[in-house]
């Protein structure tokens, strides 16, 4: 495909800044990354349930849903799931410079193509999750055993068994989602955004986040897009 040359970028009167005024509150993308049934989607819409409560705009582009409309052409090859993010990555972008706290809940498995996403956006606005489940908890929450199909070889390229899965390096937050109640997920999160001043156009002075896991309990979580 040739990329147009005879295209030229318009700055808008309205700008990101006067959204997020607007809203009272910043922009930014939670980048979701995880096993299939780690919990990313039931994260994802929970926070977006708390947020929504407290008067934040906020969308969750999910896997499932993007690959019915915007990436109903793209298969599961690496090229796809590569371009996949790309797309992903791109839409929220659009979505940070509406005002919006945009939410991507996606394997996207390759530490290459979060970097390439988080590289579009301005420093600070991409905050990569990842939600922290074994293998064997995800295999446990599969309802719809495309888990035991893959390991039977019916399902091709499936992530973390077939195909790989590249867990983040350096994540801005890790979720034990394998281990921890939803509520606590939720509140870590909101904790996290609320300590980066996202939720406030006003800064205030930066917290620690500090969460004692001991007494944290099993996500529930289902469903599985293999982007």
């Amino acid at each position: 495909m040739t990329k147009s040359t005879n295209t030229i970028w318009h700055n808008a009167t309205v700008t990101r800044t006067h959204r997020e005024r607007l809203n009272s509150h910043r922009s930014a993308v939670l980048w979701f990354t995880g096993l299939s049934g780690s919990g990313k989607s039931t994260l994802a819409h929970a926070v977006e349930d708390r947020l929504h409560q407290l008067n934040c705009r906020t969308y969750v582009l999910d896997g499932d849903n993007i690959r019915h409309g915007l990436c109903s052409d793209l298969g599961f090859s690496v090229a796809d799931r590569s371009e996949n993010i790309r797309r992903i990555s791109e839409a929220a972008k659009l979505l940070v410079e509406s005002g919006v706290i945009a939410m991507t809940a996606f394997i996207s498995p390759f530490h290459t193509d979060r970097q390439r996403a988080r590289g579009i956006f301005p420093h600070g606005d991409f905050i990569e999750i990842f939600c922290q489940a074994s293998l064997e908890v995800c295999e446990q929450r599969d309802v719809k055993g495309l888990y035991r199909r893959a390991r039977a070889g019916e399902v091709k390229e499936f992530t973390g068994i077939s195909s790989p899965y590249e867990a983040p390096l350096a994540p801005e937050l890790v979720v034990s989602t394998g281990e921890c109640l939803l509520d606590d997920c939720v509140a870590r999160v909101v904790e996290y955004l609320q300590c980066r001043n996202i939720l406030s156009i006003n800064p205030e002075q930066a917290c620690v986040v500090e969460v004692d896991d001991s007494q944290e309990r099993p996500v529930i979580s289902s469903g599985y897009s293999p982007e």
